[in-house]
């Protein structure tokens, strides 16, 4: 099959594009910039700006399917998610309409439909709701989040020494490597209507998942709580000063005071053993 991929270039994008090759599909690999990845295969690169529907002229000419990670994941003062995560893949998907594609795969975020006043979650929302009355056959993807981004957020405190936890309630999430989720959109790509909670075999509460970090680095666990509401202060702060943090903050409370545990399980990777290594790589 012929299938765009936009957004090949993020990290979820180049396990995406990776799979599709080793199935043998042909790829456009759509993104603002190409990386070299070492990648041989049937693909060819696009540059895209979602935010701007002439960049996407002719993308998905003869596709049959589309499939997007496309989504502002990092501070901007410049963009919001509205402008990316919801309108960014609305252009996306009025040119695969134009094109005649078939299929479309969204990759969104857990729980993206019960928290209205979080940006990176309310736009992806939106963006479902279009996706459901397009009239193509859609598939919607759920992730609880991704080995690299907890590890990401829990490594600078355990070099300080100290992690600091919100809220006085343990919560869970069975977070998924991005390779063995690339493998599962790549299978279930021809699914019609579906929407999939995505996460990995081992479910964790944010307290043991430090302290497997705090043990891979070798180090006494230090765990300290803080009200939530911090982040409320913080994102307003942020908000009145417009420096795109805002966003961010509150996406950053939902994920660590909310149960992020999909339904749908699957992928053979260890986040236990994956937080060892990332700590002995460092070592």
């Amino acid at each position: 099959m012929k299938i765009v991929l936009a957004g090949a270039y993020g990290n979820l994008g180049a396990d995406i594009l990776k799979a599709l090759l080793k199935e043998g599909h042909e790829v456009v690999a759509a993104d603002m910039m190409e990386r070299d990845l070492g990648l041989t295969g049937n693909y060819t690169f696009k540059k895209i700006d979602v935010t701007n529907p002439d960049t996407l002229q002719g993308l998905c000419d003869g596709a049959d399917a589309v499939i997007t990670t496309v989504g502002l994941t990092k501070t901007s003062a410049t963009v919001t998610n509205y402008q990316i995560d919801y309108q960014g893949n609305l252009n996306l998907l009025n040119e695969a309409k134009a094109a005649g594609v078939k299929h479309f795969s969204y990759v969104s975020v857990i729980k993206a439909d019960k928290a209205p006043k979080v940006p990176m979650l309310h736009a992806k929302y939106l963006f479902e709701e279009e996706l459901k009355k397009s009239g193509l056959t859609w598939v919607i993807h759920r992730p609880t989040g991704y080995f690299y981004d907890i590890v990401k957020v829990f490594k600078p405190m355990i070099e300080k020494g100290e992690v600091t936890l919100l809220g006085k309630k343990p919560v869970h999430a069975n977070v998924i490597a991005t390779e063995d989720f690339a493998e599962f959109i790549v299978k279930h790509v021809m699914d019609e209507n579906k929407t999939y909670d995505v996460g990995g075999k081992e479910t964790y509460s944010y307290e043991e998942i430090a302290n497997l970090c705090f043990a891979a680095a070798g180090k006494e666990s230090v765990i300290k709580r803080a009200p939530a509401f911090l982040f409320d202060v913080l994102a307003f702060v942020n908000k009145l000063k417009k420096n795109g943090k805002e966003a961010i903050l509150r996406f950053s409370k939902w994920t660590l005071t909310e149960e992020m545990v999909g339904d749908t399980v699957y992928g053979d990777r260890s986040f236990a053993e994956y937080i060892k290594q990332s700590f002995t790589k460092e070592a």
